[in-house]
């Protein structure tokens, strides 16, 4: 397992390196300055048609725009908003929030432009389900000589969600609950066995319906608790903000338990684990909106930015500032554990069981989303066939995810996470004439009609 884990070790620090982070931020911006930064000018308008989206309206597609968007943000609400933060201040220090919160704002244009894509080239397979997603616009949007690179998202994609969507997610619940309710790392395995199985037996509607119930109400409460903390914690709060902007900029020193950290680090580790969370530019949350009940590209797409938005923005932003408000960040506990222990800081007896039942909902629920992405990958290698498969081995992988040693699933993890990315984002900058066209030819008809 060492020599694994070394040689995954150099793989990450190759595709971790200064290209992949020029590449996510380059892409978004670059998108971002084409759409003359629409998405987040545009951002009222997006809860509006969230909102509106509800309902499908009898429009083709399997699941209404809101459920579309609560199954995308099923998969990327999990153990990134909690434990992912957490490792990111704990490795970079403060400044990690910053950069994470720039990933964010340019990933809202990456992510607005995947479901624009997504929805304007998915196809309708065998059964009458539509599909799509990067494998389906590389190869529709750019044509036969592209469709390598549509089957190399599809191979990462269907075995990094063994990674980031299902072993972090099980191994984070089973280590949370051991600490706070001392229950076995592998009874909390074959639980979460059993029911992510119940639910994929229902395919993309139940997990829609799942997703639309959970997602909400785990998330307002988390925020609430979150809030209530911070208020608690009012004081400190100037303190924390300058320390997160100054940071971002500047080396930190090692105090207490904390071992110092460079200017690099709180760039590497803010963008990484805002990736994580977040997902914009890895190209999974398209081929969620893909199945969306709708016609028009671009009104997807502004539901679909507001998955980074709520993700990292607002949520990551509550757990960032939980751990630095309450200086927990320089006691050396790292991960789910220093999350814990920031908002136990604040709510003796009740903040570690807030958190634990959160991350627990959060990371459920994500394995649930990134198991309908494999799916989706997995149907374009190898055809509907292969789904059934495909669920038996993913529900199998949870036990083993729960059991297993959590620093070698977060670097495995991470690593798929950039080779996933590399794809999308060379897709999503070729195919950018057709999202601006797209984009310009819709708010121009929006103003013609008076809208």
């Amino acid at each position: 397992m060492e020599a694994i884990a070394n040689v995954i070790a150099k793989i990450n620090s190759l595709a971790w390196g200064p290209p992949m982070l020029v590449l996510i931020l380059g892409v978004g911006l670059f998108l971002s300055i084409g759409l003359k930064f629409m998405p987040i000018l545009k951002l009222g308008a997006g809860f509006r048609l969230m909102w509106q989206g509800r309902t499908g309206a009898g429009e083709e597609g399997e699941i209404p725009p809101f459920q579309a968007l609560m199954t995308a943000l099923s998969a990327t609400v999990g153990t990134g908003n909690i434990a992912g933060v957490a490792t990111a201040v704990f490795l970079g220090g403060p400044g990690a929030l910053f950069w994470m919160w720039l990933t964010a704002l340019v990933g809202m244009a990456t992510k607005y432009s995947e479901a624009v894509l997504a929805v304007r080239y998915r196809e309708v397979d065998e059964r009458g389900a539509h599909v799509g997603g990067p494998m389906y616009y590389i190869r529709n949007g750019l044509g036969v000589k592209w469709a390598w690179l549509g089957v190399l998202f599809a191979i990462f994609g269907a075995v990094a969600g063994f990674g980031i969507g299902n072993t972090v997610q099980a191994n984070s619940v089973a280590d949370v609950l051991a600490t706070n309710f001392g229950l076995a790392h592998w009874l909390s395995g074959v639980i979460l066995m059993i029911l992510v199985g119940l639910v994929l037996i229902g395919g993309i509607k139940r997990i829609g319906h799942v997703a639309s119930a959970l997602v909400p109400f785990m998330a307002i409460s988390y925020l609430l608790a979150g809030l209530l903390v911070l208020a608690i914690n009012a004081a400190q709060i100037p303190m924390a903000l300058e320390l997160v902007f100054t940071h971002a900029f500047s080396p930190i020193a090692a105090q207490g338990g904390f071992a110092g950290a460079a200017i690099w680090a709180a760039i590497r580790f803010g963008v990484a684990r805002g990736i994580f969370s977040n997902e914009a530019g890895l190209g999974s949350a398209p081929i969620a909106h893909a199945a969306a009940q709708t016609k028009n590209p671009v009104t997807q797409g502004m539901v679909a930015m507001l998955g980074t938005f709520i993700d990292t923005i607002i949520i990551c932003s509550i757990t960032g500032l939980v751990i630095i408000t309450s200086g927990t960040w320089t006691t050396g506990t790292e991960g789910a554990s220093l999350t814990s222990l920031a908002f136990a800081d604040a709510l003796p007896g009740v903040g570690n069981y807030v958190v634990a039942i959160a991350l627990a909902i959060f990371a459920f629920t994500t394995i649930l989303g990134w198991s309908f992405y494999g799916e989706r990958c997995i149907e374009f290698l190898f055809g509907v066939k292969a789904i059934v498969p495909y669920r038996v081995l993913w529900v199998a992988a949870i036990y083993f995810g729960a059991t297993s040693e959590l620093n070698f699933v977060w670097l495995l993890a991470d690593t798929l996470n950039a080779l996933m990315a590399v794809p999308n984002l060379i897709a999503l900058a070729l195919l950018s004439p057709v999202v601006f066209k797209l984009t310009r030819d819709h708010f121009e008809q929006q103003r013609q009609s008076g809208g």
